[in-house]
């Protein structure tokens, strides 16, 4: 399931719903995988009650805890993707998707802090796969690692 409390330019539903689908094959990730894309105030509150982090973060990652057919939940901020998107210089899905990518990645297990580059690795692959610009462990990292705190993952 996908919930757009914020809309995204030149990303629909069916789009990014196909877009998922492939991140998740390509991953190995089985089950579904529900995106809330909304806004830095929500993630902000997410990030403060799963992590203890009073501040708005790019993107949340909550895996299931049963396996009830649930890979896991992410939640993206689509105002921080677009100030990524502009200051990147790429469009705002594209972004989006890059958020989503990594989320999925996190749901299928990765940990870029303590993997020794394992996560940066796939991801950089994966973003050539799906036609993507630079990910998110180079650009907030400017190395293979980034943030694994269960059961919500973020950056900044």
């Amino acid at each position: 399931m996908i919930i757009f409390r914020k809309r995204v330019a030149g990303l629909n539903q069916s789009a990014f719903s196909r877009f998922l689908l492939r991140a998740r094959r390509e991953v190995g990730l089985r089950g579904q995988i529900n995106v809330l894309v909304t806004g830095s105030r929500e993630l902000q509150a997410l990030n403060r009650r799963f992590r203890g982090k009073n501040q708005p973060t790019d993107v949340l990652s909550f895996p299931a805890i049963a396996s009830d057919g649930l890979a896991g939940e992410v939640a993206i901020s689509a105002e921080i993707a677009a100030q990524n998107a502009r200051r990147l210089g790429h469009g705002v899905a594209e972004e989006v998707k890059i958020l989503a990518l990594h989320g999925v990645l996190h749901l299928a297990g990765h940990d870029h802090e303590r993997d020794h580059g394992e996560m940066a690795r796939k991801e950089a692959h994966l973003r050539q796969k799906l036609r993507l610009p630079s990910g998110l462990i180079e650009r907030v990292h400017g190395a293979p690692r980034t943030t694994r705190t269960p059961p919500a993952r973020a950056h900044k």
